[in-house]
């Protein structure tokens, strides 16, 4: 058992994704900074110096915090985009497949093909 996990983990596949998750993990607070600290401040200077990270409704003991759900959205929005961005740049760059050769006609197309135009041969 202790094999086939060494062999599983040696697999290419599985360190690639574990360096995407790690990756993605920094790409994330990257991301989350520059909205919290950048994009959402400036945002609320435009709409008229509201902080978002403040907004809340209290329901009896309860706050319900839709400012950090409206900044987890722009979160999303912004790192979907660039991940998009980056895809669609890696497909770019990909040359494109050749095109598969012509396949042989099956016995019976040419039998078909032959009579078509020994057919045609005939008529006057």
């Amino acid at each position: 058992m202790l094999k086939e996990f060494r062999d599983f983990i040696n697999r290419g596949n599985v360190i690639d994704l574990a360096v995407a998750v790690i990756i993605g993990g920094a790409f994330g607070a990257i991301v989350t900074s520059l909205v919290n600290d950048l994009i959402m401040p400036l945002v609320g200077i435009i709409i008229g110096g509201i902080n978002f990270s403040g907004l809340a409704i209290t329901a009896g003991n309860a706050q319900i915090l839709y400012g950090n759900f409206i900044q987890a959205i722009v979160n999303f929005l912004i790192i979907a985009f660039v991940v998009f961005l980056i895809v669609r740049a890696i497909n770019k760059m990909k040359k494109p497949a050749p095109p598969p050769p012509p396949a042989e006609p099956s016995e019976d197309i040419v039998l078909l093909r032959e009579i078509r135009d020994l057919l045609k041969d005939r008529q006057p």
